[in-house]
């Protein structure tokens, strides 16, 4: 069938979607493999599975390597500003990855995030009911330690103490509220926290498991987790507000420019093969010919080259349609 549609708009059911690719690979979600141990990442075939010859092949840029060198002897956070699509997030699981510092623990700032919520859960209204349900007589199970209505966060899970440093990705960090930033400094800056409901019982429980983020069980004494080796914190920013001096004297700081050719060239033949890099050349140079401070995002090109790329049959005013419709400016009013 020469028609690269699938869905045709006709209001008439059949079974072309049997007749879609396989994903690109930057959403290929099945191709996520179990963690096995220290060094791998269980989503690293899809985040890093084609980046794999990006990174060993094409080495960023040299302040890029400087400041993330900088953030390891330091022991410091490293805050990566720049516009989306520029690698921000990229950058800590490049390092995870060629470091064999296992699976990047993420942290996805939204307007509603606290610092609580980075660093554990106590589900206090599960603990509550299970305790009503064995006065009535009702089997709970194993559900009695206060450990097990206990879930570090990401930023909790970083901090335990380990010989290897984990790497966190504290995403988006300007789309926080006013307090985030100022709240993160003292965890930041002592390599510790508290969990005041563990620190109640130390007398009586001073050793209690809990549940990590990445689905494992660690053991807090005395409420107090403190790590033995800091970790790598990546934070990113868009650059849609100021952070706070305070934050700022704490971290390496790094400003990511949009890729040139060069990088841009190679992001595309590891993403999408030599192929791309020949029959996407214009779009390549169109997104190089962008206005001065447009923002258009690497990634809208690789969706536009992968796309363009399984529609041959398609007509040229077609094609470039397409690529019109994924490579807009992402600052274009709405």
């Amino acid at each position: 069938m020469n028609d690269w549609r699938i869905y045709r708009g006709a209001g008439l059911p059949h079974d072309g979607v049997r007749r879609l690719p396989p994903p690109p690979p930057w959403r290929d979600f099945a191709a996520a493999g179990p963690d096995t141990g220290a060094g791998t990442d269980p989503s690293a075939a899809r985040r890093l599975g084609v980046q794999r010859r990006l990174v060993e092949n094409h080495h960023p840029r040299p302040e890029e390597v400087e400041a993330v060198n900088a953030a390891l002897y330091l022991r410091r956070p490293l805050l990566v500003t720049g516009t989306p699509g520029t690698g921000k997030s990229t950058l800590a699981h490049a390092v995870a990855y060629e470091l064999k510092l296992g699976r990047v623990l993420r942290w996805p700032i939204v307007s509603r995030s606290t610092l609580r919520d980075g660093l554990y859960h106590y589900d206090a209204i599960a603990r509550l009911q299970d305790v009503q349900l064995e006065r009535a007589g009702a089997d709970v199970g194993e559900r009695h330690s206060i450990g097990s209505y206990l879930r570090l966060g990401p930023l909790g899970t970083a901090l335990l103490p380990a010989e290897r440093p984990r790497v966190l990705l504290i995403d988006e960090l300007d789309k926080s509220d006013l307090d985030l930033p100022n709240d993160l400094l003292n965890v930041l800056e002592e390599g510790e926290f508290r969990i005041h409901e563990l620190e109640r019982i130390a007398d009586r429980e001073p050793e209690v498991e809990v549940g990590t983020d990445d689905g494992g069980r660690a053991v807090v004494r005395s409420g107090l987790v403190r790590c033995t080796t800091f970790p790598l914190i990546v934070l990113t920013s868009n650059g849609e507000r100021d952070f706070p001096a305070a934050l700022l004297r704490r971290c390496i700081q790094l400003d990511l420019e949009p890729p040139g050719e060069e990088q841009l060239t190679a992001m595309v033949r590891a993403h999408l093969g030599d192929d791309a890099v020949t029959d996407g050349s214009e779009l390549i140079q169109r997104f190089l010919r962008r206005e001065p401070g447009e923002v258009v995002a690497a990634d809208q090109l690789l969706n536009a080259l992968f796309l363009t790329q399984h529609a041959p049959s398609a007509e040229r005013v077609t094609r470039e349609r397409l690529a019109d419709m994924l490579m807009q400016p992402l600052d274009r009013p709405r």
